[in-house]
């Protein structure tokens, strides 16, 4: 199935490796250009080149998300160089896996800059752009710590929280200018910064890093960890004109792991 996305315009934040790479390459799979955004050249240019691959343009751009002005450098270059902006993807994240105490403000205010408000200026920046195009999509990513709780990833539910609030009420803010504002919400994934995850939970432990991929492949029904291409196989829906009228909404995309029922 074709998702109708060719020559569409798509802004990914952390794009270039992890969920955000998977999702870029989705996007570009289906004839979208992208523009991504990271804070390392190297992963940039190796993320491009693959995108660049499946036929569509791409334009890397370094941007520290946490910083409002290379927020607006990002936007303000992407919608320069590709004339057009239709779809965002907020996906850029950092976290420490550590208990509360110890945690610091210093911790809690960058998780937050670089998650949260990285996430609302992003689509403050873009909205104008896709007024200009008559619609749009947004579509926030934000684990499933926003649902539970977690000892060791205390700010990412907080954080994560705020996401999944902020979406809804962005969705009914924008709705009038055809632009959706959707969620997702990641389950155990098989990322670097959830095998990073994977070490603290061992040491605490004192057990083997195995044996705690083995403990949450137990917890997870469909019996495996997700992989990026399935948070992408979402976002890619919701970017589709298939959720033309799918607005406001957080899905979690966990094996079927959570037990709480949210409405």
């Amino acid at each position: 199935m074709h998702f109708d996305l060719r020559d569409k315009v798509a802004l990914v934040t952390g794009g270039s490796r992890g969920i955000g790479r998977a999702i870029s390459l989705a996007l570009a799979a289906q004839g979208a250009h992208i523009a991504l955004c990271g804070r390392t050249p190297e992963t940039q240019a190796r993320a491009a080149e693959e995108i660049r691959a499946l036929n569509v343009q791409v334009w890397p751009i370094v941007a520290d998300v946490s910083r409002l002005e290379d927020i607006q450098n990002f936007v303000n270059q992407a919608a320069k160089a590709a004339g057009r902006v239709d779809i965002l993807i907020n996906n850029a994240v950092t976290s420490m896996s550590a208990p509360f105490d110890e945690q610091t403000d210093e911790h809690w205010r960058y998780h937050i800059d670089v998650k949260l408000m990285a996430y609302i200026r992003s689509a403050r920046e873009t909205l104008p752009h896709m007024k200009v195009q008559g619609g749009g999509r947004i579509v926030n990513i934000g684990g499933m710590t926003a649902r539970i709780a977690a000892p060791l990833r205390v700010t990412n539910g907080i954080v994560n929280a705020g996401v999944a609030n902020f979406t809804k009420q962005f969705a009914g803010h924008v709705a009038v200018h055809n632009v959706t504002v959707n969620c997702v919400h990641p389950g155990t994934t098989a990322t670097d910064r959830m095998l990073q995850g994977f070490d603290r939970q061992a040491r605490d432990a004192n057990v083997s890093v195995d044996e705690i991929e083995a403990r949450q492949i137990a917890s997870i029904p469909m019996g495996r960890l997700i992989k990026p291409e399935d948070i992408a196989a979402t976002a890619l829906f919701f970017c589709s004109p298939l959720a033309d009228m799918v607005t406001g909404q957080s899905i979690a995309v966990d094996g079927g792991s959570a037990n709480s029922v949210n409405y």
